[in-house]
């Protein structure tokens, strides 16, 4: 079958029992645009590269479950929310160093104390960064806004003990690599 001739219904129905290679197709055929999309909201192409790949593994991981109409508009509009949560996490990210600092501004008596904390600081967000975008994003909902792990799934739409495991996992590296300030 040429899946090059196949229109985007016919793509979506086929991606239900997929083995990869219309998947591939719709990657081919809709990859460039949703990076220049996401690109021109986004001054960053690393940013941008993870919002692209994680609206793909997205489409993949739920193929079964998808109901599209219009895949373009479908890949469009998520881009478009990526962007948007990417700005969010941005915020968050601002506001937990704004407060970070602030709190232990209060705290910290001393100029070595305070090349401490901020040597601490930036470490963390530089061990964080590794991270994929999903791990990050629920380690500052969880630790920076106080936000359950059930509260976590239901906005990202991932199962609890999922989300759980990204935690775990997050928390366990950052402790480890961290080691010699705790």
């Amino acid at each position: 079958m040429n899946l090059r001739s196949l229109s985007d219904p016919q793509l979506v129905d086929a991606l239900h029992d997929d083995d990869g290679m219309v998947f591939r197709e719709i990657y081919q055929r809709y990859w460039k645009k949703m990076y220049l999309l996401a690109l021109r909201r986004i001054d960053d192409r690393e940013a941008v590269e993870g919002i692209v790949q994680d609206v793909f593994l997205r489409l993949w991981e739920r193929r079964s479950l998808l109901q599209i109409e219009n895949l373009e508009a479908y890949l469009v509009t998520s881009v478009k929310y990526s962007c948007i949560n990417h700005f969010k996490s941005a915020m968050v990210h601002e506001k937990y160093l704004a407060h970070a600092f602030t709190g232990y501004s209060d705290a910290i008596y001393n100029t070595e104390e305070q090349l401490n904390a901020s040597e601490l600081m930036s470490n963390i967000e530089a061990r964080l960064s590794h991270f994929p975008e999903k791990s990050q994003t629920i380690f500052r909902l969880h630790r920076l806004e106080n936000r359950s792990t059930k509260e976590i799934a239901t906005e990202i739409q991932m199962p609890q003990r999922t989300v759980e495991h990204h935690l775990s996992l997050v928390v366990k590296a950052l402790r480890s690599y961290l080691k010699d300030y705790l």
